[in-house]
Order: C-alpha cells, then structure tokens, then sequence
C-alpha cells in the first residue's frame, strides 16, 4: 500500500551521516592507482608476447606506456598531496573513461578490461549512478569513435600521419560495426547497473554498520539509564529528522508504564523528559500488534496509511490501523515511525518518531531502525544491570555499614550511657551541679544511640512487599516503642493485604520517617498508627498528642506545597506513589498524617 510520508531526495548512506573519511577516501584512490598501473603493464606484456592478435603497431605500445605513466603520475599526487579532493577524482576519472576509447582503436575485444576497470572505479568511489553514468559515457564516446571511422575521419588522420612518415593507426573496423558496439554497449550498460548496485549496497552496510557503532558509542554506564536512553533518542530524531522522540517501556512482570520524551528544537535535542503516567498510557502506546515496526501516515480525516515490518523484518501486508489512529489522536502528529524493543526478559516498550522524514526506499529505512533498536537494545540493558548492580552493591554494603555500627559504635555508647548512670546515681548524694551535668551527659548519649538507630534503620534495604508488611509495620511500631519510650500502637483492621510492593516500601518509610518527627519534635505521649481501606482507597494515619505543626487546620497536599509546609520528604514519598497527604495539626495538642493511595492504580506502581 503506498505512503503518502514526506520523503527526501539523496541515498540513504548519506542520509546516516556516515561519510567516508578523507583517510578512507585516499586509500581507495591509492588501490585504484596501483590497480591502474598493472593493468596497464599487463596489457602491454600481452602485447610484447602475442602481437599477432593486433596488427604490429607502435601506436600500441605509445599509448599503453603513456597510460602507464599516467599511472604513476597519479600515484605519485597521491603519496605527496594531504587530501583527494572531489575535483581531483573527477579528473582522473574523467581520464579513466577516455583511456578505454583510445585503446579500444586497436581492437575492443582485447582490451575489454579497461572497460571494467573504469566501471569498477567509479562503483568503488561512488554508487549506482556514477557508475551508470560512466557506462553510458563510455558508449558514447565508442559510438563517436564508430561514426568517426564511418565518416573517414581515421582515414584522413591516416593520411596525416603518412605524409610526415609516421606510423598508420591499426584500425580493427570489424569492432566498430553496429551490431558488434551494440551488443558492446548493451554488456556495458549491465555491467555497470551490476557493479553500480553492489556498490551501492556495500556502501549503505558500511554506513549501517557506522551509525550502529556510533550510537553504541553513545551508551556509557557513567550517564546512567537516562542518560543513555537521552543520547540514543538524539541521534534517532537527528538521524530521520523527526520532532519528537517517545520511549515507552513497561515491566513485563507488571504493568507499570514509564514514558520519556525528547524533543529536537533550535538549539538540538532536548534532555530526556519523563512524563507523567496516565490509567490509559499503555492502551496508548503498548496497544497489541502484530508488527514489530511499522512507519504510518495518519490524517485527521480518518484514513490511515501503514507499512508494517513482523519481528523478522518481513512486510505485512494486511497490518492494522486501529492502535496508531487512536495514538494520533492522542500525541497530534501526522506521520510516525515506531519500533519494539526488548531489554532482556524484565523490560519491553516502543520507541516513537513522530514526524520523521523518511527517503524513498521507506521500507529499507523502516527495516534499519528495526536493526538499530535490535543492536543497541543489550548494551542498555547491560547498562540496566550495572545500575541494579551498584544498588544492589550498595545495599550490601551499607548494611555492612549498618552491622559495624549495630556491634561497634551503639553498643560502645549504650556502655558509656550505663556507665555515665551509674556515676549520676553515685553522686546524686553530693552537693554541686555534677549530678545535672551527667544527667546531660547521659540524655545526650542517649540522643546519640537514637540517631545511629535510625540511621541504621534507613541504611537497610526493605525486603517488604504485602505478605509481610502488617508485621513488619507492627515490628516497626514496637522497636519505636522499645527505643523512645513513647506509648505507640499499630492497629489494621486487615487480616490479609495484597499491595504493590513499590507501594509498600514507600509506606513503610513513611511510617519510619513519621515516627521519627515524633520522636524528634512533637514531645509526644502516644502514638497511633493505623492501616485500611475504605472508599476503594488504601489509608494509611500517624497521629499523635504532642506540640502540633506551627500551623493550625487541616491541610491537603496543594496546601502544603503552596505553604512551604509539613514534612518534606513525606510528601515526596507519597507523590511517588501516586497518593494524597493530609495534615491535620492543633498546636499543643497533636497532629494526624493520612495518606491515601487509590487501589485501582495498582497496576501503574508494580514492582
């Protein structure tokens, strides 16, 4: 089915930004050079040993020599001169060309490979249609040379040459007949299409293999997963012109769905911006479909163009529209190209180009971004499981950390409390501010072993999820209790709970945070904290009877944040979960914390 996508004029190779390099192109002009000069002495040895196959001609051996020479001339530019320039290859090619119908005088048939070797030429340094366009010249000037001959013009040059006592030019007219040319014209016209279409393909591979291997030089582990993902959108939306890029991934084991956009603006590609996720973002994006890329056109009228790649790059002929007309409706574009990705067996999603220019082999382009994405897909993967690893690492090594000081640090300063006791009992007998100062002295240490608990208690990496979290709160509670000597309760009215376990991590530092405050800044009695759910909503309230928030009321989260008040990291815990905080404070005479995370929005904060 035809696309109506807009297109650029000029071969894809040069569309990939992977130009041949002034070393790689004075290379080439160095093989070709040799390979030149050896032709040239190879025909000239075959001459010397078989001079039968040509009439005996001085002229032979003139023009072969001189073509050597040329030869060697150009190889010596080529060792002394710092570039090829365009201009200089033109010329020598231009060279090239006339070479074969100077020789082909002597006879076609025996020098055909000087045919070859000016079509291999320009297939070597350009592609299809230079090396086209020199099969065709090359016919042109052999048809002139054909009517030249037929108009007596190599008779009269003869003449010329006989009266100043020169050698005759060895005319083989049998080879300059029309039906000989043509069918001369007809194998060179094949062989250049041939040799002009080979090239071109090895050069849109090499140029492939560049971008791929220029992208793959954009994954570094040092960015990190966003960083990388940011550079590898900007060379995408660079590499096919598009406005705006679109990665969006989701953890196959659950259904969260994460969204990064890229814009390309004035100044480049913008940095990766994570979007805001909605109920509705992977009917959106993630629809079921068949094609594993497909490159669409779709109109504001309803119709709807699309070509279709499966997962083995083979077209589909029949794909379906309904997933990327409703994804029009959604983002506003008119063309988009989208691709599958695979990050091992933990992450899937599609990249999105929206608004890409796309050249006139769409298919082919389509079928590159398909193999791009497949190539670069493991190294950020591998990035993924570096940056798993350095969490995982860290947690390690800060519950190392956690143990040194549980058996090293508390324990030394819960000695040094007993210790500092038992000297303030001794001397509460004796006169003198000595009892008071150990009393400070002791509520200090004890201060101290609070703090380092704490911390400790924030070093650990939570293995919580809803199996475990009722006692694990209860747990919680009771060590608070235990340590502070705050009356603290835990109530659920849940016997069982089944919760995210994202969800539950977050809850469970919220309950520690809070509990700290307490500890730290309300002066409080007791405690409560409690767990259910109501209204489709689970809850989760921390109250208690101390000083209050230097603010009176009840606050919801706008409130907070247009305040600049409540506990901050509380309420960046409960953002991440998608939840809703509220303050109740009376000043002296306590304040409640609710936060309420909606249920049905479970399967947007999987694990």
């Amino acid at each position: 089915m035809p696309l109506s996508l807009p297109s650029t004029k000029g071969r894809f190779f040069s569309r990939l930004q992977a130009p041949t390099s002034p070393g790689e192109t004075r290379r080439i002009e160095r093989w070709l050079a040799t390979a030149r000069v050896f032709l040239a002495i190879s025909a000239l040895v075959a001459i010397w040993v078989d001079p039968a196959q040509l009439r005996y001609s001085p002229w032979a051996y003139w023009f072969l020599g001189l073509y050597i020479v040329h030869g060697v001339v150009v190889m010596l530019l080529l060792r002394f001169r710092k570039e090829s320039t365009p201009a200089f290859r033109a010329l020598v090619h231009a060279a090239d060309i006339v070479w074969p119908a100077l020789v082909s005088l002597f006879g076609t048939g025996q020098f055909f490979l000087f045919f070859v070797f000016v079509l291999g030429a320009a297939a070597y340094r350009w592609g299809l249609r230079e090396t086209v366009g020199t099969a065709l010249a090359t016919v042109v000037l052999l048809w002139m040379e054909s009517l030249a001959v037929k108009a007596g013009f190599i008779f009269w040059l003869d003449r010329i040459l006989a009266q100043h006592h020169l050698p005759l030019l060895p005319i083989d007219v049998a080879d300059l007949e029309p039906e000989r040319l043509f069918m001369l014209s007809v194998y060179l016209i094949v062989m250049g299409v041939l040799l002009g279409y080979l090239a071109e393909q090895q050069k849109q591979l090499r140029a492939e293999r560049a971008v791929i291997a220029r992208v793959l030089g954009r994954v570094r582990v040092e960015e990190g997963l966003s960083g990388t993902l940011q550079e590898i959108l900007a060379e995408l939306l660079k590499l096919y012109g598009a406005q705006r890029a679109l990665i969006v991934s989701q953890e196959t084991h659950s259904y969260r769905v994460f969204v990064g956009e890229v814009r390309l603006g004035n100044s480049g590609p913008s940095e990766l911006r994570w979007l805001e996720s909605a109920a509705s973002d992977r009917e959106t994006y993630l629809f079921d479909s068949d094609a594993d890329a497909w490159l669409a056109d779709c109109r504001r009228e309803g119709s709807s163009k699309i070509l279709a790649l499966n997962a083995e790059g083979t077209r589909l002929r029949a794909p379906s529209c309904q997933g990327t007309e409703s994804l029009a409706k959604a983002l506003s574009f008119s063309s988009v190209a989208a691709v599958s990705f695979t990050f091992g067996n933990e992450w899937w999603g599609r990249i999105f180009l929206l608004e890409p220019v796309v050249g006139g082999d769409r298919e082919e382009e389509l079928r590159f971004l398909q193999e791009l994405v497949r190539q670069v897909g493991p190294a950020v993967y591998n990035v993924y499981l570096v940056r798993r690893l350095r969490q995982r690492a860290g947690a390690v090594e800060r519950a190392r950390v956690a143990r040194e000081l549980h058996d090293g640090a508390v324990q030394s300063l819960i000695a040094m409390e007993m210790q500092v006791d038992v000297l303030r009992r001794q001397s509460e007998n004796q006169a003198g501010p000595l009892t008071s100062e150990l009393g400070r002295i002791q509520s200090l240490l004890r201060e101290e072993v609070l703090k380092l608990r704490e911390l400790m208690q924030q070093m650990k990496s939570l293995d919580v999820d809803s199996s475990n979290l009722l006692r694990f709160l209860g747990d919680t509670v009771e060590r608070f209790q235990r340590e502070t000597g705050i009356t603290t309760r835990f109530v659920s009215d849940l016997d069982s709970i089944e919760m995210p376990q994202r969800v539950c991590r977050e809850l469970v530092r919220i309950v520690q945070e809070s509990l700290v405050n307490v500890r730290k800044h309300s002066a409080a009695h007791n405690a409560l904290v409690r767990l259910g759910t109501r209204d489709g909503f689970w809850r989760l309230s921390v109250e208690d009877d101390g000083q209050g928030f230097p603010f009176a009321g009840r606050f919801s989260q706008a409130d907070l944040d247009a305040m600049g008040q409540g506990p901050v990291v509380i309420r960046e815990r409960v953002r991440l979960i998608a939840g809703e905080l509220t303050v109740e404070s009376s000043p002296s005479r306590g304040a409640r914390l609710e936060v309420t995370v909606p249920r049905q929005r479970e399967v947007l904060y999987g694990q």
